[in-house]
This record gives C-alpha cells, sequence and structure tokens, in this order.
C-alpha cells in the first residue's frame, strides 16, 4: 500500500538502551526528564538532565520499565509503564486523592505514566501503538490492572505538544481501557483489566 509505515514496539531492555537514548535525547522535555518526573524528588530540568538519565538506564538494567517504539526500523516513540507503587510521586498525585494507602500500595497496578513520540514520527499512529506494547508488557509480567491518566482534548481548548506526555484519551479508549475517575475536567483515570497474553504489536 502506497504510503505504508512500518511500525513495532519492543520492551525497553538493556540491548536496546542506545535506543531509548535516541529517542530521549535531544531539545524538549524528554532529553531534561529522562522520564523520571513521577518519582518522588526528580527535576525535569537541564542541570538534572544527566543524572535523569542515569536513574532511566538503571531502571532500563533492573526493568523493562517500558516499551521503545519503531517507525521504519528507526527508534522513534518511548512509553513508561511500570507497577503503580515505585511511582513514588505518582501515588501522592491529586490524580490518585481518595485512593485507599492499600490499594496504592498493590503491586498489582500498573501505570502507564509516559508517551515521547519524536517529532518526524508523529502522526503515524505510533501512540497507539506504543500503548499496545505497554499493555503486552504489564499483561506479561502480571499486571492485574493497568491504568492510565490520559488528556481529554475535548475538554481543553488548546492544547500543546509537550502537555499530551500523557497520551490523548481517544487512545486509550480505542484500546479498550474503561474510565472510572475524573479527579479534573480534563484528566480523567483509566484503567483496564487484562484478559489474556498479548504479543506485541510488529
Amino acid at each position: 500500500m502506497s504510503g505504508f509505515r512500518a511500525v513495532e514496539t519492543q520492551p525497553g531492555t538493556p540491548d536496546r538502551w542506545d535506543d531509548v537514548v535516541a529517542v530521549m535525547d535531544g531539545p524538549g522535555d524528554a532529553g531534561r526528564c529522562w522520564c523520571q518526573w513521577f518519582f518522588r524528588g526528580a527535576q525535569a530540568d537541564r542541570a538534572h538532565a544527566a543524572a535523569n538519565r542515569a536513574a532511566l538506564e538503571v531502571q532500563v538494567r533492573q526493568g523493562p520499565p517500558g516499551v521503545v517504539g519503531y517507525l521504519d526500523g528507526v527508534p522513534s516513540g518511548w512509553c513508561a509503564v511500570a507497577p503503580r507503587p515505585g511511582y513514588t510521586r505518582l501515588v501522592r498525585s491529586p490524580l490518585l486523592s481518595g485512593t485507599p494507602e492499600d490499594e496504592l500500595a498493590d503491586p498489582g497496578v500498573w501505570s502507564v505514566t509516559c508517551f515521547v513520540v519524536r517529532r518526524p514520527a508523529r502522526r503515524q499512529g505510533l501512540t497507539a501503538a506504543l500503548l499496545d506494547g505497554a499493555v503486552a508488557l504489564a499483561t506479561e509480567r502480571g499486571a492485574a490492572v493497568i491504568e492510565g491518566y490520559p488528556v481529554d482534548l475535548a475538554a481543553r481548548t488548546r492544547t500543546s505538544s509537550a502537555e499530551l506526555y500523557h497520551g490523548p484519551l481517544s487512545v486509550f479508549l480505542r484500546a479498550g481501557f474503561t474510565e472510572v475517575a475524573r479527579p479534573s475536567p480534563d484528566r480523567p483515570v483509566v484503567r483496564l483489566r487484562p484478559t489474556a497474553r498479548r504479543g506485541f504489536p510488529s
């Protein structure tokens, strides 16, 4: 088919660290944060970029803490997913206020926290593929529930691409997630209960 571009996702394992770097490094929020914002004490600025990069490398060696997305074989995207209790800033955020402490400590709940898609790969379906890959990774590693905190674009008058690192609500809904709470008008909490092992999209 004319214009078809191959999209693939793979777990962010140590042998793919260079691919993770290719996605994260460079200008923009990803090159400062390195997917560390949801850990208590992390600072997403240039002064802390090296420390954030080192922290993500440790997580990759211990993980994988997410999936890498490829467009025509080129590393072009990243989606972070891991057990929710490990995201120490997330579990204390207003998004989860009112959630009982025992539920916040449940390692069976995994959180999809962050999407990175490099500019040349945007509008190519990579975000949806990254979410599918994150669900596959969490499912294969025993997640009982997969949770996301997307942006409802219909509830915002303007949204920059940088604000979409949580992912758009429409992508989560198409993947089978269901809204379970709305702590703010434009930020729902969505959940999916995996019913079977899912392979990585390719």
